[in-house]
């Protein structure tokens, strides 16, 4: 991949949460598989959901290829040695088909009161992660430690960022930068922030792994879904149906750009300068009618907090529609530089979507990338 979006190929992630039963979790992750994803995403929210790790050993029995991680993980929940040795012991069973998405914290330390990590901890939680997951001595409270029954594991660490720091943050240290959302304003002036800060760093942007992370919904555009049994449409789902399930993620993104809003003002405009960072203001705009939010209802679809997310945000952060608006907006972000785009599968066409993507919009994708080149 190089810095200027020249990608052979955009590879595919998939998101899942590990509701009970957790052998449906593991169907899922192998019919991504088989429909040509390369990752297995899960969120990772000990007290909402189940435990990922034990259902990663499951996953990576049931498959062959796939890369298996957190979107995300935290330093606040697990000790990142704990998180180190779960990565390198899973490497250890099954070669090194691992990935950990790692951010400051959210639904898993705000549901028990707690606080996210500073981004000083988060930089060193990356470190630390890394190292002992890659066969590594690191420094850790005052000790050098090391796992010596993993010499040869290696895990790559992507971060999750929305603010300026946070991005700052990815591209000094981040093998990968997690983005989750999908508007293209957004990404370019993200993945922006992140490949500066690698240049800074005396890095070469090109080592940054970029991976945008949404919603995908495919259907057809018909305001009553009659558009036939296929699987742009099995079931007849209509496009005000698609967005009403996707409409749970601006409520997740808005928690994270809220406390961007406090911290930076509302966005005005595309880069930095004045007396500090700016953000977009694509990326503010739709929290202003934001009031509360129940971690009860985080990222299921019919949250019922989630009122002041307009057709327009839904729209704009995930990817609705039929087949073709996915094939031009997944070209769009990979002409953006994108590398991955993983889709969240948290709405009522689990199975549809992957087969569409399988079928239909991975082909799309990869023979308009060949004619291009």
């Amino acid at each position: 991949m190089t810095a200027t979006g020249t990608a052979d190929r955009l590879d595919l992630g998939v998101v899942l949460q590990t509701n009970p039963p957790a052998w449906r979790v593991v169907d899922l992750a192998r019919r991504a598989e088989l429909h040509g994803f390369s990752h297995v995403w899960t969120f990772d929210s000990h007290l909402l959901w189940q435990e990922p790790f034990v259902i990663y050993s499951q996953i990576l029995s049931a498959t062959h290829r796939v890369t298996v991680g957190p979107m995300v993980t935290n330093p606040a929940t697990r000790d990142v040695t704990v998180t180190a040795s779960l990565f390198a012991t899973l490497n250890d069973m099954f070669g090194n088909r691992t990935v950990c998405g790692i951010g400051r914290g959210d639904s898993a330390v705000r549901v028990t009161n707690g606080k996210p990590v500073t981004l000083a901890e988060l930089r060193a939680a990356v470190t630390t992660v890394r190292g002992l997951a890659g066969g590594q001595s690191v420094e850790y409270h005052g000790s050098t430690l090391h796992l010596p029954w993993a010499p040869d594991s290696r895990t790559p660490v992507w971060v999750a960022a929305y603010g300026p720091r946070a991005l700052a943050l990815a591209g000094e240290v981040g093998d990968g930068f997690i983005l989750q959302l999908a508007d293209p304003d957004i990404v370019a002036w993200s993945i922006d922030a992140v490949r500066q800060a690698a240049e800074r760093a005396g890095r070469d942007p090109a080592e940054v792994t970029i991976c945008v992370a949404a919603p995908a919904y495919v259907t057809d555009e018909t305001p009553s879904g009659t558009g036939g049994d296929g699987p742009a449409n099995r079931g007849g789902r209509s496009l005000a149906h698609a967005y009403d399930q996707c409409r749970w993620f601006g409520g997740m993104v808005g928690n994270h750009v809220a406390e961007i809003v406090a911290r930076y003002g509302a966005g005005e405009g595309t880069g930095t300068g004045g007396d500090g960072p700016s953000i977009p203001r694509a990326l503010t705009d739709f929290v202003a009618g934001r009031v509360d939010y129940d971690y009860n209802e985080h990222g299921r679809a019919g949250n019922t907090h989630t009122a002041f997310v307009s057709d327009e945000i839904v729209d704009r952060f995930c990817l609705v529609g039929p087949p073709e608006r996915h094939v031009e907006r997944l070209l769009e972000l990979k002409a953006l530089g994108v590398d991955q785009f993983a889709l969240y599968l948290q709405h009522d066409a689990n199975d549809e979507t992957l087969q569409a993507y399988g079928e239909l919009v991975r082909p799309a994708v990869q023979e308009a990338g060949r004619v291009r080149e």
